[in-house]
């Protein structure tokens, strides 16, 4: 196996946690998007939307969108359990996975693209529609902190995806300036647990 990667992506980054919570190892390919050869023809043939992470296994099969990589490496190597142990977990952790994806991380990576220097020319940013998009990621906030009041994890006793995905979230918001308030003590609490573990840094 491979793993494409782009180091400062949050979607990566979730991959590369998760590969580490499992204890597995993948080469890493690292991506830089200044070269292009993600617009190569060769690229494209393997990932037609020129995106990263994707995930190439040893028979060629290309799997891309970071959740697929991640179920695809549970059903692999199901130890530990990342994705729930039960039915009724594993619609939870997709649920609340989902919530902070849609909520939270998407918002904060709309702002970066709506703001940072590396975009222009690329895409049209709109700085009101980043500004939109801080307002609906700092109420995000607000409900994320109360999910967790009483929890050590988000949605199960277990570190799971959904807590990888919050943790992404966090960091992309401190990359935008969008920071957890003081005030949420659930949040910086369970920011504290997740940002010691040592895959943090994958």
């Amino acid at each position: 196996m491979k793993l494409y990667d782009l180091p400062a992506s949050p979607n990566a980054r979730r991959v590369r946690i998760f590969i580490a919570e499992k204890g597995i190892e993948i080469p890493k390919q690292e991506i830089d998007l200044a070269t292009g050869y993600n617009k190569t023809e060769s690229y494209l043939e393997k990932n037609r939307l020129g995106r990263m992470p994707m995930l190439e296994l040893d028979d060629g099969t290309c799997i891309s969108e970071s959740h697929a990589i991640c179920r695809y490496l549970e059903e692999e190597y199901p130890e530990p359990p990342l994705l729930g142990r039960t039915a009724i977990e594993r619609a939870r952790v997709e649920m609340w996975s989902r919530r902070l994806e849609l909520e939270l991380l998407r918002p904060l990576i709309d702002i970066f693209t709506h703001t940072h220097p590396m975009w222009k020319g690329t895409v049209q940013q709109i700085p009101d529609y980043a500004e939109d998009r801080k307002a609906h990621a700092t109420k995000s906030l607000d409900w994320f902190n109360d999910a967790l009041e009483g929890r050590e994890f988000l949605v199960t006793d277990d570190y799971t995806i959904a807590d990888i995905t919050g943790q992404c979230a966090i960091l992309m918001g401190k990359a935008v300036g969008v920071r957890v308030p003081e005030s949420h003590t659930h949040l910086n609490d369970w920011w504290g647990r997740v940002a010691s573990r040592p895959t943090a840094r994958a």
